[in-house]
């Protein structure tokens, strides 16, 4: 007992800061990535529900690709893709040089892709909860579609999805440990070293399943606290 209190500690000889570092680089990672996914998802999801046939179909194949593809070869391609893609462009202007693209922004980016594919469903089952009567109510009185959107679907909108969104948000929470396999120093790639380093994985890798439980449970009470919220008028009529 006295060995794993000294390994967990801070300081010369332990590795409670390491840990807590990993920490901090997977919650900031889902945070960073959170609105991005949601705003892309957004997006996403009023190209579905348009009117024109081409944004509905360019819409349907974001969606596809991302839910279709396994989250792990999405950081990939777009890890080693960009990085690619940046050399290959600057090769043709002229210029030679090494080109790294930053594992953190890689890992938010191919995180929003996939969080996004799924957010726009969660959305666009939302719109369509929404009667076709609230839109009409909205020009009836003179408003015009982005102040209808505004201030009576959306409101709405985020009441119906918030459910599906909690979900998506602890999925997005467990899947920032793929970033580890790029080289960010999340949780679980600290956590790896430090059990390699000291030979004790269990207390290593079981401190990281107790960490991500306690975000979960974390999470979870807050998302019912926002639930409640957003569910006040309803609760009052």
């Amino acid at each position: 007992m006295n060995e794993a209190l000294t390994l967990l500690s801070f300081g010369e000889g332990g590795w409670g800061d390491t840990i807590a570092f990993g920490i901090l680089v997977t919650v900031s990672l889902a945070i960073a990535t959170l609105p991005f996914g949601l705003f892309l998802g957004f997006v996403i999801a009023l190209a579905k529900n348009s009117s024109e046939p081409s944004l509905r179909l360019a819409a349907n194949i974001y969606t596809t690709i991302f839910r279709g593809l396994p989250e792990l070869l999405t950081l990939f391609l777009v890890y080693f893709g960009v990085q690619i893609g940046i050399q290959y462009g600057l090769t043709m202007i002229g210029v030679e040089t090494y080109v790294e693209v930053n594992s953190f922004v890689a890992g938010m980016v191919a995180l929003a892709f996939v969080f996004s594919s799924y957010a726009s469903e969660a959305f666009l089952s939302a719109f369509r909860g929404i009667p076709d009567g609230q839109y009409e109510g909205g020009k009836a009185l003179g408003m015009s579609r982005f102040k209808t959107m505004r201030f009576i679907v959306l409101p709405q909108l985020i009441r119906l999805a918030l459910p599906a969104l909690g979900n998506l948000w602890l999925i997005l929470l467990k899947e920032t440990s793929l970033v580890s396999v790029i080289g960010l120093a999340d949780l679980v790639r600290e956590s790896g070293i430090a059990a390699r380093v000291t030979k004790e994985p269990f207390l290593f890798f079981g401190i990281a399943c107790l960490v991500y439980l306690v975000l979960a449970m974390i999470s979870s009470a807050g998302l019912s606290r926002v639930e409640r919220w957003a569910k006040r008028g309803e609760a009052a009529r």
